[in-house]
């Protein structure tokens, strides 16, 4: 009889033993009954026979994970301080079964002309293992990648293109098939069953020569890695929110180490942490010679009088317009004018959301919804009074006053799926509709022929978020929605915010503003310190604060770390849970997974460089 470890996929437990008659491969996925279900598990190693009774392994899988996907697996588990199982839950193993060879149609002509600048760039990127291309909107970020991706090609290599899960444009994978043609293949979470089954068996045989899409694609199965590509590196949604809690950037940089292959990192808007660690390339200016003009209003959010002015002064042109919102629904927040009640979810404290559309309040975070009431439920008043303008409200509003002009929704709530961008994408460039109103997926990478008008509003929101990179992140909003704008013609940028001052020094000077924040951050956060939030949530909240001061009680007594801080979370229930946190700080990593490792108690939820704070 043979005796394995083994880690259950998906489990946050530890690892078990198991038997078999057979000899199993070190890396293969098995099926075994585990808590009187058929689970898959990953073999870890063999083992002696223990002095315990084993459960026997129902079936050996021909799929098997690589040397370097367990190690990886192993590297996950420890720095993100979740179990193996949750590490192994994210790879994609390899297919036993030897394809037959498959015949390419190699690229025998380079179509892409770089220019001087950009072969400079394209230069230096080859030369180093992890650089940062510090490229402005529209100055060619995607015909280097382009041509990198060819040379991977020539070389015999295939490259993984990281792109946030929103930005995963229609336009992109236009792009790239158009060059490389049955060679790339897309990889995301909308992909339809048959869909993955067809991309998964091009990456098997080697067909596959580009593989692009979101965090996902770290943890395919891919042979002869060449390279990675992480576009949009500052993008917060390479940063998983569920366990394990893995920042997709960081990931392809360690991944870089360990297959020995070339990580790339662009953006306009580099995060501090990469600017500061890694040699980077400015290139500045695009192929664009339009200019943008910024202008400033003092106000809260709203559709002021000077937006629906330049509105309609745009539409009247035949030009067309975004308008750039931070918050989906009609409004935010119900108020009642007479008692002053509002309105909030029954199991998160945050407002409620008003759709109008399906008559109802719904929470963003539980999806709690009921019918949107008449009067007060406290004083039985009738006045009741919305706050937080959102983007269903904006259109309906900017339709109102504008009949002729052609208004889109432009978010989660109405871009459901990879088809319904593609047609909403192709209906603003075929100039069928005029003025898109949208939250964050306004600025992520789309490539808008015609506008000549950016409005951005709810900046002043994002700049007081109780987080060390709100400056970051708002100017980082505000350049991304504008580089949207001016790229045939000249672009007016109409900014509402009181911080004029703040915005207008920054908006041309990105990398200035880089270098001022590092002084912001020394001592304190990082790239200079590392962070770890360590969540408690229980549905008794008495609960969940005294398994928060037990190990914060531990955790003071460790002199290498720091806590900051330990308390409720800012929104304080979530889903029926009643939510605290410690926020601990160290110089070393190392340090921080140590202290979690010897103080951790059961309600743990250990998040390792945290960027969510809300």
């Amino acid at each position: 009889m043979n005796y394995y470890t083994l880690s259950i996929i998906g489990s946050p437990l530890g690892e078990f033993s198991y038997h078999s008659s057979e000899s199993i491969p070190i890396g293969s996925k098995v099926s075994l009954i585990f808590n009187n279900r058929e689970k898959s598990g990953a073999v870890l190693s063999t083992s002696s026979k223990p002095e315990f009774k084993t459960s026997q392994i129902l079936k050996i899988t021909d799929e098997i994970y690589s040397l370097k996907q367990m190690h990886l697996a192993k590297f996950i588990s420890k720095y993100y301080v979740c179990s193996l199982g949750d590490a192994y839950s994210l790879m994609m193993p390899y297919n036993g079964e030897v394809h037959a060879d498959v015949t390419l149609n190699e690229i025998t002509e380079s179509k892409i002309i770089l220019s001087h600048k950009q072969e400079e760039a394209s230069l230096f990127l080859q030369k180093h293992k992890v650089s940062l291309l510090f490229g402005d909107t529209g100055s060619g970020k995607t015909e280097i990648y382009m041509k990198q991706f060819e040379q991977m090609i020539e070389e015999g290599k295939r490259s993984i293109f990281l792109m946030p899960e929103i930005s995963l444009t229609p336009q992109m994978s236009l792009r790239l098939e158009e060059h490389f043609g049955d060679s790339v293949v897309m990889w995301h979470s909308k992909l339809t069953p048959k869909q993955k089954k067809i991309a998964l068996a091009k990456i098997h045989s080697g067909e596959a020569k580009i593989i692009a899409g979101p965090r996902s694609c770290l943890f395919l199965p891919i042979k002869d890695l060449g390279l990675i590509v992480v576009d949009e590196e500052h993008d917060d949604s390479y940063k998983s929110s569920s366990r394990p809690r893995y920042n997709a950037r960081d990931i392809a940089i360690y991944m870089g180490k360990l297959y020995d292959v070339n990580v790339v990192l662009g953006s306009a808007t580099p995060s501090l942490t990469s600017y500061v660690k890694f040699p980077f390339i400015r290139l500045k200016g695009g192929y664009f010679s339009t200019n943008r003009k910024f202008v400033y209003e003092k106000s809260v959010e709203e559709l002021s009088p000077m937006i629906m002015s330049a509105l309609e002064q745009t539409h009247r042109a035949k030009e067309q317009s975004i308008v750039f919102l931070p918050t989906r629904a009609n409004f935010k927040y119900l108020i009642c004018g007479d008692c002053g009640h509002t309105y909030e979810c029954v199991f998160c404290s945050v407002g409620l959301s008003i759709h109008q559309k399906s008559r109802a309040m719904k929470c963003h975070y539980c999806n709690f919804t009921q019918a949107i009431p008449q009067v007060c439920c406290e004083c039985k008043s009738p006045n009741l009074t919305s706050s937080r303008l959102g983007t269903a409200e904006a259109v309906k509003n900017i339709s109102e006053a504008m009949p002729s002009a052609n208004v889109e929704q432009f978010d989660r709530d109405v871009i459901t799926t990879a088809s319904k961008l593609k047609k909403a994408l192709k209906r603003f460039n075929d100039r069928e509709s005029d003025i898109l109103v949208g939250t964050q997926m306004l600025s992520k990478g789309h490539d808008y022929h015609g506008v000549t008008l950016a409005v951005v509003m709810g900046m002043d929101n994002l700049l007081r978020m109780g987080d060390y990179r709100a400056r970051e992140k708002a100017l980082s909003a505000l350049i991304q929605v504008a580089g949207r704008s001016g790229r045939a013609k000249d672009a007016l940028v109409l900014v509402q915010s009181f911080n004029e001052p703040f915005f207008n020094a920054y908006i041309e000077n990105y990398e200035g503003f880089l270098e001022e924040e590092k002084e912001y951050r020394k001592e304190l956060y990082p790239p200079y310190k590392k962070l770890c939030r360590i969540l408690f949530a229980h549905t008794n909240g008495a609960k969940a604060q005294e398994a928060m001061r037990e190990m914060e009680s531990k955790l003071q007594s460790i002199s290498e770390i720091e806590v900051v801080g330990a308390g409720k979370c800012s929104i304080e229930r979530v889903a029926n849970k009643y939510r605290f946190e410690i926020l601990l700080r160290s110089d070393k990593a190392t340090a921080l997974i140590n202290a979690v490792n010897t103080t951790k108690v059961k309600l743990a939820e250990i998040d390792m460089d945290p960027i969510d704070f809300g």
